[in-house]
């Protein structure tokens, strides 16, 4: 048994991607583990947010979290502004991160490229994102190809806190799924699936109709040679639509291009409509059930009680470790 951590921004509705990529593995990871997973509300506001619009993300994300399978008995579902420990380990972390490391990530540099006024917040997050981690003694995180940097960043501070102060954090494993971890846009097979994509055609939300998910697969970008193979590079549209037909359905890849060997994109990609609309329809359906119930929130409050009790026993030996506040004497 492992202890896994995961954390997912509650900053719109979560995609297709989101749930190939992340969530499906979820489910299949806390049978046997010890699995935090966290609704990081703090990281959403690294950039502007509607205060109303994130109460509800964020309620939404916890209901998708449960509706996609997450069981609250064998897991530890919370939201991070709930544990308090996260911001305080997170500050204490940005003393032993260097400035030159951060301006480095990727992420940092894509969403600041070009504007005037940047939160420090945006520069500053992945001590917090490393916090979130260390504080559970976690050993396993599964991440996108996206956020390998992030990983390997909190490895690095993880290490340094070690041996500067005490050897008091587990030192992470990153795990990247082999099938499905990057969904690519239907439109623009060359980019990544993105819930913030302005064009509605790109992307499946999991909360979309049945109709919509038709549609959306059926006017998915693909070529015009009409041959169902996978080459990512001379064919990026259908590749895409195999990888995601293939994550739904836990065929190989290579199983599908034989069964349509022949056959025509039509009818292929009614199919993958098809195996998608089967994996989100009871999701939805659960999710409908939940969101406005009493029992999220009384859910949400067990995960935060849990949590809290995890991340402060760690917070204060981090605290002792470099000498923060008082050692009380006894009585």
């Amino acid at each position: 048994m492992k202890t896994i951590f995961s954390g997912i921004q509650p900053s719109g509705t979560l995609t297709l991607g989101n749930y190939l990529g992340a969530m499906k593995h979820f489910v299949d990871l806390q049978a046997d583990n010890q699995c935090y997973f966290c609704i990081v509300d703090e990281h959403a506001i690294t950039v502007p947010q509607d205060r109303l619009a994130l109460r509800k993300n964020i309620k939404s994300l916890a209901a998708l979290y449960i509706a996609s399978g997450i069981d609250p008995e064998k897991s530890v579902l919370f939201i991070q502004s709930e544990v308090p420990a996260h911001t305080q380990l997170g500050w204490m972390l940005q003393t032993v991160s260097y400035i030159g490391e951060l301006e480095r990530m990727t992420q940092f540099k894509d969403k600041s490229d070009g504007k005037e006024a940047v939160s420090a917040g945006l520069l500053t997050y992945p001590p917090l994102m490393a916090s979130d981690i260390l504080l559970y003694n976690t050993e396993m995180v599964p991440v996108g190809e996206d956020q390998k940097q992030h990983l390997e960043l909190t490895r690095d501070l993880a290490h340094r806190f070690n041996q500067k102060f005490n050897d008091i954090f587990t030192i992470p494993e990153i795990s990247i799924p082999k099938v499905g971890a990057r969904i690519m846009s239907l439109q623009e097979p060359t980019k990544k699936m993105s819930k913030s994509d302005e064009n509605q055609k790109a992307t499946i939300f999991m909360l979309d109709t049945d109709k919509q998910i038709e549609k959306k697969i059926k006017s998915a970008v693909t070529d015009s040679d009409g041959v169902v193979t996978f080459d990512r590079e001379n064919k990026p549209g259908i590749s895409n639509l195999l990888t995601i037909y293939a994550s739904c359905t836990g065929e190989s890849i290579n199983q599908l291009v034989t069964k349509y060997e022949g056959k025509g994109y039509g009818e292929f990609k009614q199919d993958v409509a098809n195996a998608v609309i089967a994996t989100l329809h009871p999701i939805k359906e659960r999710y409908d059930a939940l969101i406005e119930s009493h029992e999220l929130d009384d859910l949400l409050d067990e995960g935060a009680d849990k949590a809290n009790f995890v991340a402060t026993k760690m917070l204060r030996k981090a605290k002792k470790a470099m000498g923060l506040g008082r050692v009380k004497k006894k009585k």
